[in-house]
C-alpha cells in the first residue's frame, strides 16, 4: 500500500517539527459584552507557541492516534482520529472535521471511548470527514480551568481549539469545515464550544448532555471532587464566580448562536427503555439531564435555532442510546460540512 506508507512517512516527518505559533482564530466573548476575545485572553494566558506533534500511530485501517506536546495542558495530550475511507488514496484532498467528544469519569482513556464502546467505525464508514475524538480529561469539562484566578493547566479549551485544530489542518489535511458532537460531559462541551465560538462549528449535537449547568452546580462539583480535584478549580464558586459559570453554560449561551443554527439534542428520562437489560433500575442522572434538555430545547427554539430534538422518553445514561443517537444525528452534522 504505497500511498499509506507515504502518508505515514509524512506524518512521521511532521512529528519531528514544532508547529508554527498558533493564531487565535477561535474567538469568544463574555455574555453581555461586545468585546471579542480569544480563548487565551479569557484564560489570562498567552497563546501557545510550541505545540508539537510527538507521534502519529496507525493502530487500525482507519484509526490514527495522535500524541501532542501541549503547553495548554502542561503535558502530552492525545486524540484519536478515524480517517475517512479512501484517505490514503487521495493525498491532495482536504477533509472536513467532526469532533466527537467523550464523557466524564471513563475508566479508560477518554479519546478511545467512542471506538471502545460503540461501532463508530462502521457508523462513519461512508462519512467523508475526519472523525476526531480528543482527550478531555476524566472531568475536564472542556474548559480552561480557573484555578483560583491563576488559570494555567489544564486549559482544555485552548488544547482543543488553539492547539489541536490548526494541527489537524497542517498534519491531516483538515479543510476548516467543522461540526461537533458529544455525550454527557461531551454534550456539554459540544454545545458550549459551539456557542462560545459560533464561527468555528457549522452544527452541533448533544447526547444526554449537561446542557444547563445552573440547574445542578453541586452535581458538577461533586463529579470534580470524585476525581480528586478542587471543585472550585474549574469555574470557581457558583455564586462568587457566577459570570464565569454563565460564560460556559450552554443554556445561558444560546443567544450567541445565530438564528437557524442546526442543533441536535437527545436525551432520555431515566426510565429503563428498549436498549436496557431486564431489571435495570431508574437512572436519576439521566432524569435530571432530561429536564435540562427540555429547558434547553424550549429556549433554543424560541431563539430561532434549528433544533432537532429526540427527547425519547424511556432510556438511561448508557452507551447503546448514545450510539443510536449518533447514527440519527450524523446526517444533520455532516450536511453542513460540504
Amino acid at each position: 500500500m504505497p500511498n499509506r506508507r507515504r502518508t505515514l512517512a509524512a506524518l512521521t516527518a511532521l512529528a519531528a517539527a514544532p508547529l508554527l505559533p498558533v493564531r487565535a482564530e477561535a474567538r469568544s466573548a463574555e455574555p453581555g459584552s461586545s468585546k471579542v476575545r480569544s480563548p487565551e485572553a479569557l484564560a489570562g494566558r498567552a497563546a501557545p507557541t510550541h505545540v508539537r506533534l510527538v507521534a502519529a500511530e496507525r493502530v487500525g485501517e482507519r484509526v490514527l492516534d495522535l500524541t501532542i506536546d501541549s503547553p495548554a495542558l502542561g503535558r502530552e495530550g492525545h486524540a484519536r482520529v478515524l480517517l475517512p475511507t479512501g484517505y490514503d488514496r487521495r493525498p491532495h484532498r482536504r477533509w472536513p472535521v467532526l469532533y466527537l467528544l467523550h464523557g466524564c469519569c471513563d475508566p479508560g482513556p477518554g479519546w478511545e471511548a467512542w471506538t471502545r464502546n460503540t461501532d463508530v467505525e462502521a457508523i462513519t464508514a461512508a462519512t467523508p470527514a475526519l472523525i476526531v475524538s480528543p482527550e478531555g480529561g476524566p472531568a475536564g469539562f472542556y474548559s480552561n480551568w480557573w484555578n483560583g484566578g491563576h488559570y494555567g493547566p489544564p486549559a482544555w479549551e485552548t488544547f482543543h481549539l488553539a492547539e489541536l485544530l490548526p494541527l489537524l489542518e497542517r498534519a491531516l489535511r483538515a479543510n476548516g469545515h467543522r461540526a461537533i458532537a458529544g455525550l454527557s460531559m461531551g454534550g456539554f462541551g459540544a454545545l458550549s464550544y459551539a456557542a462560545r465560538h459560533p464561527r468555528l462549528f457549522r452544527a452541533a449535537a448533544s447526547f444526554s448532555g449537561v446542557v444547563h449547568t445552573a440547574l445542578d452546580p453541586a452535581g458538577i462539583q461533586n463529579i470534580i471532587t470524585g476525581q480528586g480535584a478542587d471543585p472550585t478549580a474549574l469555574w470557581g464558586d457558583p455564586t462568587a464566580q457566577s459570570a464565569l459559570w454563565d460564560a460556559h453554560n450552554p443554556y445561558a449561551l444560546i443567544p450567541r448562536l445565530p438564528r437557524g443554527y442546526p442543533l441536535y439534542v437527545a436525551c432520555g428520562n431515566g426510565t429503563p427503555g428498549p436498549l436496557d437489560p431486564p431489571g435495570r433500575p431508574e437512572d436519576a442522572l439521566e432524569r435530571g439531564l432530561g429536564e435540562m434538555a427540555q429547558r434547553y430545547v424550549r429556549r433554543a427554539r424560541a431563539h430561532g435555532l434549528a433544533v432537532t430534538a429526540d427527547l425519547y422518553g424511556p432510556g438511561t445514561h448508557t452507551w447503546p442510546y448514545w450510539e443510536r443517537e449518533l447514527t440519527h444525528a450524523l446526517p444533520l452534522l455532516t450536511a453542513r460540512l460540504s
